[in-house]
């Protein structure tokens, strides 16, 4: 049997939301391939995560390492495109917000093969993050639009998506969560990373929180200023961790700083937090499901649905001090409230919708 869908992922956060999605298609007997872009290429970006979330081994592996936006694209874009033309799938399935998902999907749409976008319509409103671009320009290509929210229902329909194009399927990302909750230690990372019973995490990486050195002073200003209140473990990305160290982020003698985590490790880690400081999309999403307060760094997220449906707020770096204080005081919620469809069955729900269409 020749190929029948064929899988684009590329970086860290593609991986938690592929899986389901190529588990369910397994079990249906579609013919697959998977496909890795290299974008992210470091063994505890990516390697790890193949073997803890049993992801078969990529089938493909492009190879193509970092790069300014247009090089790496461009580098997915001219492999891919060899690939495609000789496999020819009848689907091709990108995920998320990256450049190996714009990449995938300007190469298959120029080569009439249809797209399959998985967490299509979300939406910033803030075209200055490289990802809100990816996001725009994938779902105006894509075929099957997967939508994990109300909210990105709303957001594709009101740009003229077609209803029989948008599938409204809850998060596959939470589906791997909720697989590998009795596998989350958080004795075990605690104890790895000699952290007290409360601590704080931190993971930052986006342009306008560490790019530019007045902006990474600030940050560090305010990290430290959360640190002072309890110990904080930060897994630093290679993206900006010149910079915050030249800031002197990791100076504090509250500061813990490790390298990437597996997402096992990373998980059980923001599983026993007192609360969590990110920028990052998905920890967003997590932490509702977990029930962990979350403060985004942020002026905005393309996931309003954890903050109406869970526990994210959207902080300034001026407040953060405050709001970690109130995070740490108030109580938690016995159950936390999650978002409509977020029960662990998306990879089910988005694999029938490919089979209907195959």
């Amino acid at each position: 049997m020749s190929v029948q869908v064929l899988h684009v992922t590329g970086a860290r956060p593609n991986f938690p939301k592929a899986a389901p999605v190529i588990r369910a298609l397994h079990q249906r007997d579609v013919e697959q391939q998977l496909v890795h872009t290299g974008q992210h290429y470091d063994e505890r970006m990516s390697d790890v995560f193949f073997r803890q979330l049993d992801l078969p081994e990529p089938d493909v592996n492009l190879g193509v390492g970092s790069g300014s936006h247009a090089v790496q694209t461009a580098a997915i874009m001219t492999g891919l495109e060899a690939l495609l033309l000789r496999e020819r799938p009848r689907l091709l399935v990108v995920y998320g917000d990256v450049n190996s998902t714009l990449a995938g999907a300007l190469v298959a749409a120029k080569l009439e093969i249809p797209v399959a976008h998985v967490e299509a319509g979300l939406r910033s409103f803030n075209r200055a993050m490289p990802e809100e671009i990816n996001r725009l320009v994938t779902d105006r290509l894509a075929d099957l639009l997967f939508a994990t929210s109300p909210d990105a229902v709303a957001h594709l329909a009101a740009e003229g998506v077609s209803a029989e194009r948008i599938h409204f399927v809850g998060n596959p990302m939470i589906d791997t969560l909720l697989a590998n909750l009795e596998r989350l230690d958080v004795t075990r990372v605690r104890a790895t990373a000699r952290l007290p019973e409360r601590y704080l995490v931190a993971t930052l990486h986006r342009p306008a929180n560490v790019d530019d050195a007045s902006d990474a002073a600030e940050l560090t200003k305010a990290i430290h200023a959360a640190a002072d209140q309890l110990p904080l473990v930060m897994p630093v990305h290679p993206r900006g961790r010149a910079t915050l160290a030249a800031a002197g982020m990791f100076d504090h003698p509250q500061v813990r700083v490790v390298d990437p985590l597996g997402y096992l490790e990373f998980l059980s880690l923001v599983r026993g937090a007192a609360a969590v400081i990110t920028d990052s999309g998905g920890v967003q999403e997590e932490t509702t499901v977990l029930g962990v307060p979350c403060l985004t760094l942020r002026p905005d997220t393309e996931r309003p649905v954890t903050i109406s449906h869970g526990t994210n707020r959207l902080v300034d770096r001026a407040d953060l001090p405050a709001e970690v204080r109130i995070a740490l005081a108030s109580p938690r919620p016995a159950e936390p409230v999650t978002p409509p469809l977020w029960d662990g069955r998306a990879g089910g729900r988005i694999a029938d919708v490919i089979v209907d269409f195959l």
